[in-house]
């Protein structure tokens, strides 16, 4: 069974960083995309960052220069570094990664909140 588990979330002043992680356990095989998304209260889930195997990287313009996406093949894992961050970045991030095969995998969900 695969599971995908977020880590690094919390609580962070307007300006502030925060480095999200997601490890992936069980056979998920070879991962062609990870990506995070984001979902404020009443809003839709919304895309914030993606990597492909081969090391693209696509960003919507509300982080683009603030967040940075990368990840660990050998460890399954992506991370995402968010830097400047401001109150409307206050959600909750899931990762989710696409096999090769077509199967998509999320997490939990992990609550980052940007407030003084």
């Amino acid at each position: 069974q695969v599971q995908l588990v977020e880590s690094g979330g919390g609580l962070v002043q307007p300006g502030g960083s925060l480095r999200l992680s997601c490890a992936a356990s069980g056979n998920i095989g070879r991962i062609y995309t990870m990506s995070w998304y984001r979902q404020a209260p009443g809003k839709q889930r919304e895309l914030v960052a993606l990597i492909t195997s081969g090391g693209t990287k696509n960003y919507p313009d509300s982080v683009r220069g603030r967040f940075t996406i990368s990840r660990d093949n050998s460890k399954n894992t992506v991370y995402l570094q968010m830097n400047s961050l401001k109150p409307e970045d206050t959600a909750v991030y899931y990762c989710k990664f696409t096999s090769f095969m077509g199967s998509d995998y999320w997490g939990q969900g992990i609550q980052v909140i940007v407030s003084s």
